[in-house]
């Protein structure tokens, strides 16, 4: 294997705090207590940050410094930032309003380019380039060519900043557009013929494994296609999908499921479709289902229902099978601790903390595995 070094982290957009003074307590209410369970020096992040308090920050070069030095005090790091949700993302109901605005918006470019000034200031000594995700253009509707071209000349534009931003900083950051169930690109296919144009040197996939899933895509010929139209894997995410073999059975247990803050798109391997639990539900679409709802890793959920962890397991196979590993950001991204069925949910801070480290140690425990065999 190769020894550039492979970062993993956890997204911080599981916690609420969106002002400056908000995101350091979240450093010592759960990062210090996830870094202290896994017994390690450094804990990375994979750092959530509200479209207003990226502006903020990227304005002002004393409170980025001063950003970095609350990291370091604690032993936190950040090489990936999560530009998907441009605020309040855990607001009560978050629903469609995630996916506004988006890469037909001027906003949309101006969030993820002031993402990008943040990150090169954050980076340790040790990475070699920085990762932002970002949202897959758009919501499926409306969509027309109109929007699609203007969308195209947001990416030229964002290709053309991340290169002047890499030039004054030594180092690059790439952003990676990550496919999701219901958006414009859904699935790798469309990943790479939407895609297929831009500049790669600064854009490419962000892949989460999953919406992988939910797309009942196999990892081994996604990971084949993206890498046949040159697209590279610019950040992990590491993440299960809910999975229902029998629905109908598991019915009374998927509605502990559902709940008002984010869509759970639904997708049956027969390819039915729903844009929320409630509505798969309603509907009886045929089974067997999977949902878009990231569950804990190291835990199964309620029975009878089951993970995606499978499809996690294979794709990270994959992503380690060469002589180094395909992508070097890997970001646990579990946000619905909050929303879990009351009886799996944490209690307390600490409980959500313990749940995280404990996510962190199943995906560190499988990249060393894999890594030892590669």
């Amino acid at each position: 294997m190769s020894e550039a070094p492979t970062h993993l982290s956890y997204c911080t957009n599981v916690h609420p705090a969106e002002d400056f003074d908000g995101i350091v307590r979240q450093f010592d209410t759960y990062a210090t207590a996830v870094r202290r369970h896994l017994g390690g020096d450094v804990l990375g992040l994979g750092l959530w940050l509200a479209a207003p308090l990226a502006a903020e920050l990227a304005a002002d070069a004393g409170l980025r410094r001063r950003l970095r030095r609350e990291l370091d005090a604690r032993g936190l790091e950040v090489v990936t930032l999560n530009g998907f949700p441009y605020q309040a993302f855990q607001s009560p109901v978050v629903k469609h309003a995630v996916y506004h605005p988006d890469w037909t918006d001027r906003r949309r470019l101006d969030y993820t380019l002031n993402l990008a000034r943040v990150l090169v200031d954050l980076l340790p000594d040790d990475a070699r380039r920085g990762s932002i995700s970002t949202l897959p253009l758009a919501w499926r509707e409306p969509w027309d060519a109109a929007r699609s071209a203007a969308a195209m000349r947001m990416l030229d534009e964002l290709a053309e900043g991340l290169a002047a931003i890499a030039a004054c900083a030594g180092r690059p950051v790439r952003v990676g557009f990550e496919p999701e169930p219901g958006c414009v690109v859904e699935t790798i296919g469309q990943a790479t013929a939407t895609l297929s144009g831009v500049d790669t040197n600064w854009l490419g996939v962000c892949l989460d494994l999953a919406h992988l899933a939910c797309s009942w895509e196999e990892p081994a010929q996604a990971l084949a296609r993206l890498r046949a139209a040159g697209l590279p894997v610019v950040k992990v995410q590491v993440s299960a999908a809910l999975a229902a073999e029998d629905p109908v059975a598991a019915a009374d247990v998927l509605r502990g499921y559902v709940e008002p803050r984010f869509l759970h798109q639904t997708r049956s391997a027969y390819g039915d479709r729903a844009d929320d639990l409630d509505e798969a539900l309603e509907r009886k679409l045929p089974g067997p289902w999977r949902v878009h709802y990231h569950v804990p890793l190291h835990a199964e959920p309620a029975a009878p229902l089951t993970s995606t962890v499978d499809v996690l397991r294979a794709a990270m196979r994959e992503l380690f099978a060469g002589p180094e590993p395909a992508c070097d950001h890997f970001d646990v991204e579990t946000y619905t601790w909050g929303v879990l069925p009351p009886d799996l949910r944490p209690r307390t801070d600490a409980g959500v903390a313990a749940g995280i480290a404990a996510e962190l140690a199943y995906a560190r425990a499988l990249m060393a595995q894999l890594s030892t065999d590669g």
